[in-house]
């Protein structure tokens, strides 16, 4: 096993650090994060620091049997390869978790505020330049809004604490990466929330995430029309001429190979043939439902436009499952290479 202790985070020398965040404690992320940890493969200058509580993680290991050391890291600190090194967020005393006291699958405000605490010192580590990005374990939204945080989820609630209001969220895997226009947005209120202007947004945000991101020299992005056949013409609606056509005329660049609106019933095939590197579709289960189709078990959730690194599992807490030893951990594995491969990446921008 490769040997990667270093005692000076600013260090040239250092390795490049990843946060791995949590998530809900009574979730699945503990497990995951166990489960990857101790069977990671040494990846060469980049090493993982969980956010999370110390005594959650025990417990989990405890009752998985799981033997693995995990040890408390501040900033500063050795970074020791053989050990799950945890980052404990400071919280009042009410907030405190009391680890035998929780109950798996049931989250309540106290998690709540756990797992946003996680996030929050994750994006300021990270912006104070000890950490070099964040991998994300799912978290509750209820409980998240329980504790006061009325952030639909994790997107908004990074994009919020990094000043950014350009945004966008990127399912990305080998074969299929899909961008979406709207994201949590009921069905019957699609129609009247598509706009040009975000159609167009989320086009840039996809080519500039290609080039920067998985640097591709000339990405080839498609864009799927909204509704059966591309709208016909107008003969099955009129969102594609009058707001999809001129979102992609306006999106036209030298940077970039750009078609569409295709029918939403080919496109995803053509894209799984390497026909083009990203499709941007307009609503959640449009895009969704075929990237999952391929990527159920290593698909990756990528938030387009941070100034941070921030890739996610692409799954829920599951808690029906939590706290069982059924978690596969195959999402949290493939955000984590994919996080190392995008600070390299912008490292040569």
């Amino acid at each position: 096993m490769h040997n990667a202790d270093t005692t000076n985070n600013n260090s040239p020398n250092r390795p490049n650090l990843v946060a791995i965040t949590m998530g809900c404690p009574v979730g699945i992320g503990p497990e995951i994060i166990l489960r990857f940890l101790t069977k990671k493969k040494s990846v060469e200058q980049y090493l993982p620091i969980v956010v999370g509580d110390i005594g959650v993680l025990q417990r989990c290991a405890k009752e998985l049997q799981i033997s693995v050391d995990i040890s408390a890291w501040q900033p500063g600190d050795p970074v020791h390869e053989e050990k799950i090194q945890v980052f404990e967020p400071k919280r009042s005393k009410q907030y405190e978790l009391q680890p035998e006291s929780l109950s798996w699958g049931v989250p309540g405000k106290e998690t709540g505020h756990a797992a946003a605490a996680y996030i929050m010192e994750a994006v300021r580590l990270i912006t104070h330049g000890e950490l070099d990005a964040m991998v994300t374990c799912p978290i509750a939204k209820y409980a998240i809004h329980l504790a006061g945080y009325k952030f639909p989820g994790h997107t908004e609630m990074l994009a919020s604490l990094c000043d950014v209001q350009n945004f966008g969220m990127m399912m990305a895997g080998n074969r299929l990466k899909v961008s979406l226009v709207t994201i949590h947005t009921p069905l019957s209120k699609v129609a009247e929330q598509l706009d040009q202007a975000d159609v167009r947004r989320i086009i840039n945000l996809t080519g500039e995430t290609l080039l920067k991101d998985f640097a591709l020299a000339k990405p080839r992005i498609a864009v799927a029309g909204f509704n059966p056949h591309a709208g016909e013409s107008g003969l099955f609606g009129h969102e594609e001429t009058e707001i999809i056509v001129p979102a992609v005329a306006g999106s036209v660049s030298e940077k970039w190979e750009l078609a569409g609106p295709l029918p939403p019933d080919t496109v995803f095939k053509m894209a799984f043939d390497n026909k083009f590197d990203a499709v941007v579709a307009m609503y959640h289960d449009q895009g969704l439902i075929p990237f999952k189709l391929v990527h159920f078990e290593d698909g990756v959730n990528l938030t387009m436009g941070l100034p941070i690194i921030r890739t996610s599992v692409d799954h829920g807490t599951a808690y029906d499952i939590a706290g069982k030893g059924l978690a596969s951990d195959s999402s949290l594995e493939a955000a984590f290479f994919l996080a190392t491969q995008i600070i390299g990446n912008r490292k040569k921008t």
